[in-house]
């Protein structure tokens, strides 16, 4: 396992959930973080609860859907720390509704946030690593990119293209020892739910024939915040990811994701759909 003390790795989405805790984790073991996210205030908080000198600890507030502010994040990276050892995608948001009824503008909405904005963004870092010989990309991904459920096809599709995503990059940049993994959360106690909800309220609220099977799908989520894990179960996932000479290709957590996988690896497929279909 290699130090992660000094290292400079920049965490999207790091103004809540997954990113939040990565990012505080990450400091914990010595690394130099740089913070990216919309919301400014949030990051200059948590900057200041890291590290109040600023030393170790950089806040850049921006979408990752803007060209130009991806490109400010790796410029002002390279400003202050002049390399970057690791990136955590860590980014995005979900959509619900059944495909039927969601408009393709929010499709490719979603899939600019959670597929092509990382992409882009991991281009930008991928020269510098290159260079260097080494550097690593964690990607966060979702046990729903590998079992789709119900009403959330769309978010989940954006996981299953992360998957096929970091596979073939990981192959793509071993030759370089820059090293490419996949984290697979399971249900994390998050502001997650309730930003899918807001993002999809003009199409929750015109279901239409599947209005119904929508307010299953609502008792269904309050069932598994039961149990659910928290955002550190996966940050200990990212900074085991980083710290490793060779990572896993893919991470699960907590013991519920893994279950999960288990199942679908066990299970044949329309037994699945009737677990998953049950648990909605």
């Amino acid at each position: 396992m290699a130090s992660l003390v000094d290292q400079v790795i920049i965490v999207t989405g790091a103004s809540a959930g997954i990113g939040e805790e990565t990012a505080r984790r990450l400091a914990r073991a010595g690394a130099q973080i740089v913070l990216s996210a919309r919301r400014a205030d949030r990051l200059q908080a948590l900057a200041r609860e890291i590290d109040p000198s600023g030393a170790k600890v950089l806040a850049v507030a921006g979408d990752i859907t803007s060209e130009a502010d991806r490109a400010k994040l790796v410029a002002e990276t390279l400003k202050k720390f002049g390399r970057i050892d690791g990136l955590v995608n860590s980014a995005g948001y979900g959509t619900r509704g059944p495909v039927e009824m969601v408009p393709v503008e929010l499709i490719r909405k979603n899939f600019e946030t959670n597929i092509f904005s990382l992409i882009a963004l991991t281009q930008l870092v991928l020269p510098v690593m290159r260079e260097r010989g080494s550097g690593c990309i964690v990607n966060i991904g979702s046990v729903a990119g590998k079992i789709a459920r119900p009403l959330s096809s769309i978010y989940d599709s954006t996981k299953h293209a992360l998957e096929a995503l970091t596979d073939g990059l990981r192959g793509e940049l071993k030759p370089f020892g820059v090293r490419v993994t996949l984290i697979r959360p399971g249900f994390i106690a998050t502001e997650f739910i309730e930003a899918a909800d807001k993002a999809s309220a003009d199409v929750v609220k015109n279901a239409g024939p599947y209005a119904e099977f929508y307010k299953n799908y609502q008792a269904g989520t309050k069932t598994m915040r039961l149990i659910a894990g928290v955002p550190d179960d996966i940050a200990r996932l990212v900074e085991k990811a980083l710290a490793s000479n060779n990572p896993a290709s893919r991470y699960s957590g907590p013991l519920h994701a893994k279950l999960f996988l288990f199942l679908k690896w066990l299970l044949p497929d329309a037994v699945l759909a009737f677990v998953v279909r049950l648990r909605r």
